[in-house]
């Protein structure tokens, strides 16, 4: 039997209570996201009939994702990365701050503390095999086209086996992690190997919601950013490697048209000497642009946890801990 009973003052009245309506301490405004959130939720279980059975495999669903700090890494497969970035979008166009390279999302794996190099540098430790060579590069540049000099380049990506440093033990300390400051014509340079897709453990509680779902746990083969200059607004983006079967098909709803970047092979005996390699390479070109602010708020990426982010940090250093 079906029954109705969200509407009743007496479930009206317990959500009150249990929202800490009736108690002086806490947070208002903790307060009333959660009285709203119980609500959708309580009305969710009317409205569909939930079962206990149903209700407490989705706890236990809970506790392992908890348990395996895996819900970084759904979140992005909800959709909740991609929605901030749109409402960041609309905050930036209001602000009359629309243009420059678009933002898409940070993702759970960085890590702070990278190595710096200055204009040109190498990210990769050498170990990988089956890596293929790659020279990364670019152009920082404000909306105008003007060269942005000493601008914070931040890049972090996987390894040929979709890995990453840190996160996976088998790779040494920041290998696929450097923070380049731009030369005087805005521009930066490094080599590294280019970056495995890769997909979310089969048997992780992720991959278990996204089966519900009906849904894949892929990623493209990307490559993450974080760029900042004093006056310039602060961006959080990655570029897709065109080509990968799931450039346009990622479980975390990153790709936008304008970040898929081709690798092109580059076989030329001149060229590869002049870049100092071995053999052949693919290129990968990213020009950036910012957009300038005045609030010195913009200019910093949001707060969050992150690995490394603050050694007196619990969350930041729970951050660190994501089995993926």
């Amino acid at each position: 039997m079906t029954v109705k009973i969200f509407d009743t003052p007496e479930v009206q009245d317990f959500l009150n209570t249990v929202a800490g309506f009736d108690q002086q301490g806490g947070n208002e405004r903790g307060k009333q996201i959660l009285h709203r959130l119980l609500s959708d939720l309580y009305r969710l279980i009317d409205d569909y009939d939930v079962t206990p059975e149903e209700f407490w495999n989705a706890v236990s669903l809970l506790n392992a994702l908890g348990h395996g700090t895996q819900f970084g890494l759904l979140a992005p497969g909800l959709g909740f990365d991609h929605y901030l970035d749109m409402r960041m979008d609309a905050e930036d166009e209001a602000r009359g701050l629309a243009g420059g390279t678009p933002r898409t999302i940070e993702g759970p794996l960085y890590v702070a503390g990278a190595p710096e190099v200055q204009g040109r540098g190498r990210m990769d430790d050498g170990r990988d095999s089956d890596g293929e060579t790659m020279w990364l590069t670019g152009q920082v540049r404000d909306t105008d086209g003007n060269p942005v000099a000493g601008a914070r380049v931040e890049v972090w990506h996987a390894n040929s086996k979709g890995g990453y440093s840190f996160f996976d033990p088998t790779q040494s300390e920041y290998n696929l992690r450097r923070s380049i400051i731009t030369d005087s014509e805005g521009r930066y340079a490094v080599r590294s190997i280019i970056p495995s897709g890769y997909g979310c453990p089969p048997d992780s509680p992720t991959q278990q919601v996204l089966d519900l779902l009906g849904r894949h746990g892929q990623r493209p083969a990307h490559i993450h950013y974080f760029i900042s200059a004093p006056g310039y607004k602060h961006l959080t983006t990655q570029i897709n490697l065109a080509g990968d079967p799931y450039t346009f098909d990622d479980f975390a709803y990153a790709t936008r048209e304008e970040l898929v970047v081709p690798a092109n092979r580059i076989e030329d005996r001149d060229e590869i000497a002049r870049r100092e390699l071995d053999g052949p390479f693919s290129e990968v070109t990213f020009d950036i642009e910012l957009a300038k602010t005045d609030d010195p708020e913009l200019q910093h990426r949001h707060k969050r946890p992150r690995a490394k982010e603050d050694e007196q940090d619990q969350a930041s250093q729970l951050a660190g801990t994501a089995k993926v």
